[in-house]
This record gives C-alpha cells, sequence and structure tokens, in this order.
C-alpha cells in the first residue's frame, strides 16, 4: 500500500516535469526551495559614496569584532541589485555562523564603467574599515564573494592592486576572494567564443580596445602580487569551468593559495542555482564555502 501510495505521489510529479520541461521544472524547484529560506536578519543601510549603499547584516550572536563577508552581485554588469541579486539564504547563514556580512550595490553600465565598478568595491571596503569599530568588523578578516559580473570584478580586485591603493589600501586589507560561477577572467578569450546574447553584453562592458579588456582580466594579472587565498567556484558551464582553471593556474603560477571547486548544474539555471541557494544547508556548495571561511577566518 505504502507503495502504491509513493508511485501515485511520484507519477503526478513526472508527468508536469515532463509537461514542463526540465529547465522550467528545475526553476520551480529553486523557487520553492527559495521559499523555505529564513527571514532575513535585522539590517543597516550605509552609504559609501558615489551615490551607492551597501547593506550590513551584523552577526546573530557577536563575541567581540568580527570577521565579514561582503557580497558583490551579477548582472552583466548592467543590472541587477543588492536587493535582487544577493539570494535569500547568505544573509541568515551567514551571521548565524557568526560574521558579518554585507551586500553592495554598485554603479551600473552604461552609465558606468566596469573600472568604476572595481573602484565601488575598493571604495565600500574602505567605507566598511573607516567605520569597522562602530560595526563590530575584525579590520583583518574581511573576505570578498561576488557572483557572474560580480565574480569578475572581486578577481579584479584581488589581482590588480591599483584599485585599492587608489583608496589607500592594499591586498593585505583582503582575507580572502570567492569569485562564483564568473565567465570573464580572460576576457579577450571569453569574447572570441561568446554568442550573441552574452557578446552584445560584453561588448557593452568591455569595448572593442584590446588593451582595456586585458587590463580587465585577473588571469591577466595573476602573476603576483595578489590576495592572499582565492576559492573559485563553477558549476558544469564549459566556459565558466575554461576561465576559472585558467585563472586558478595562473593565480598558482604566482604563489597564490587557491581552491577549485566545481558543482552539479548546467546552462542558465545552474549559474542562477549557485548563487540563489549559496547558504542553503542543503546545498553542497554551501559546507564548501563554510570550511574555506573557517580556514581563512580562524573561526
Amino acid at each position: 500500500m505504502a507503495a502504491a501510495l509513493s508511485m501515485a505521489l511520484i507519477l503526478p510529479l513526472a508527468a508536469r516535469a515532463q509537461m514542463l520541461g526540465p529547465g522550467m521544472w528545475a526553476r520551480g524547484m529553486m523557487r520553492n526551495r527559495q521559499a523555505m529560506a529564513p527571514s532575513a536578519p535585522p539590517h543597516q543601510t550605509l552609504a559609501y559614496g558615489n551615490g551607492q549603499s551597501y547593506d550590513f547584516y551584523a552577526p546573530l550572536h557577536p563575541n567581540g569584532p568580527t570577521p565579514l563577508v561582503l557580497f558583490v552581485h551579477g548582472g552583466a554588469w548592467s543590472r541587477g541589485s543588492k536587493d535582487t541579486a544577493t539570494g535569500p539564504w547568505k544573509a541568515p547563514h551567514y551571521t548565524g555562523e557568526g560574521y558579518a556580512f554585507a551586500s553592495m550595490d554598485y554603479r551600473l553600465v552604461p552609465k558606468a564603467r566596469v573600472e568604476d565598478q572595481a573602484a565601488d568595491i575598493a571604495h565600500a571596503l574602505h567605507a566598511i574599515l573607516r567605520n569597522a569599530d562602530r560595526l563590530g568588523v575584525d579590520r583583518h578578516r574581511i573576505v570578498l564573494m561576488g557572483h557572474s559580473a560580480g565574480a569578475q570584478l572581486v578577481a579584479l580586485v584581488g589581482t590588480d592592486e591599483s584599485y585599492l591603493k587608489a583608496e589607500g589600501l592594499s591586498f593585505a586589507d583582503i582575507a580572502g576572494v570567492i569569485p562564483i560561477d564568473g565567465a570573464a577572467y580572460d576576457i579577450p578569450k571569453q569574447m572570441e567564443t561568446s554568442g550573441a546574447y552574452m557578446g552584445a553584453r560584453y561588448d557593452q562592458a568591455f569595448g572593442t580596445d584590446p588593451a582595456r579588456q586585458r587590463a580587465l582580466s585577473a588571469t591577466l594579472h595573476a602573476e603576483a602580487p595578489n590576495a592572499s587565498r582565492f576559492l573559485l567556484l563553477h558549476v558544469q558551464r564549459p566556459d565558466g569551468v575554461a576561465q576559472a582553471q585558467e585563472l586558478a593556474d595562473a593565480l598558482r603560477a604566482g604563489g597564490t593559495d587557491v581552491e577549485i571547486k566545481g558543482f552539479p548544474g548546467t546552462g542558465l539555471m545552474g549559474h542562477l542555482a549557485i548563487n540563489q541557494r549559496l547558504g542553503d544547508p542543503s546545498y553542497e556548495v554551501t559546507p564548501v564555502v563554510d570550511e574555506w571561511l573557517k580556514k581563512v577566518f580562524g573561526k
């Protein structure tokens, strides 16, 4: 009888999956999981300059100065925000782990350049460091994390020190960098193979000047010096896998401590899921990031 009941439940689900197609079905399952995320903890929205701001979430049980994860959203450099592209799990998860968490906005293309976006990250970091005592943040334990376009930006800030130096900072002010499923670490190479949809976005963001494209490519800055530690995460998108591996190889050649981890997921749905579900305790990426953060933060 139990087996019959199980089949009665499974068959409608299978029929629905076939009717909707795998992409729509996966998207529906991801929405269901997102709906299960705990409520976001209280936060402050703080200005950091250039008309931009970041949301700051204090740890649930602070105990002295705490490590901070600073998240940079994606959106093809031209859209998205801290309100729409952070994902529902990160803030409750990382504050529950005893860390502070912040998610920042930055100026968007075409009104701003990618160079301005990288500068915004350094500017936001400087603002957090200036207010570290008031926020209860440990100045020496801050990790940059970014998804998609945000992955390109944090990787760039973690390999080209000029953005930090413009704020009076250095790589010593970053404990680590976590780029999540980026595919633009070597921009000229990526632009050679991108399709029409992403090709138009790369053109808008990076233009046609090969020298500028190289200057915005983390892989081409990675010989040394760099931020001290990197964790590169990717799903099974061929360009994302190749770009992450090449960045990892370049970082290692520069003497940088780097780990690279691949996870299931393909296409746009895999790319979205690794961001939307990070922090979900049932998602396999979450404990990998947790273990790495504990090593970096010593906590």
